[in-house]
């Protein structure tokens, strides 16, 4: 039950934020475009840290690496795009925005990734969650280049379909 509250809060919270100021979701940072730069952006990150994780992973944490049944994979996937369009909503949209306005690009995007992984402490992983923040970092600069949190959320969503095979369940 608390983690739908937090996933709802996450959000619907941001929305609410704007809505309450008179603003337009967009100046909140909750814009949804994507551009054929931002898909060759999402497929670089991808690729950039996916795939060097992926190797590590084998390698070091093979006797660890979870096995999901086939009729995991369906309700993973979905939940996994939900919780990212939770969390992007939330962090690179509002947080990120807020901040931006506040601190220049670079620390508002750091600031926004250190607390993105702080809030993974309540993952049955922590501290191991901590290191939310690398892609925190990532899905920043995706949002910061684009100016849209769906580079972030899809970027995120992969990760989040990722660490369902990869992810070392120490």
């Amino acid at each position: 039950m608390t983690a739908l509250l937090v996933f709802a809060f996450f959000l619907y919270f941001p929305y609410g934020w704007c809505t309450l100021r008179k603003r337009s979701f967009e100046s909140c940072g909750l814009r949804w475009q994507i551009t054929r730069r931002g898909w060759t952006d999402i497929a670089l990150a991808t690729a950039g840290t996916l795939l060097p994780l992926t190797a590590i992973a084998l390698l070091f944490f093979r006797k660890f690496l979870p096995s999901p049944g086939p009729g995991a994979i369906y309700p993973a996937v979905l939940s996994g795009f939900a919780v990212a369009v939770a969390e992007e909503t939330f962090f690179r949209g509002w947080l990120q925005t807020v901040l931006s306005s506040k601190f220049p690009a670079p620390r508002a995007i750091f600031i926004t990734a250190a607390l993105f992984g702080l809030a993974h402490l309540a993952s049955p992983y922590a501290p191991f969650a901590l290191l939310a923040f690398f892609p925190g970092l990532v899905m920043g600069l995706l949002r910061h280049r684009h100016g849209s949190i769906l580079p972030a959320i899809l970027y995120h969503w992969f990760g989040n379909i990722w660490s369902i095979w990869f992810y070392p369940h120490l």
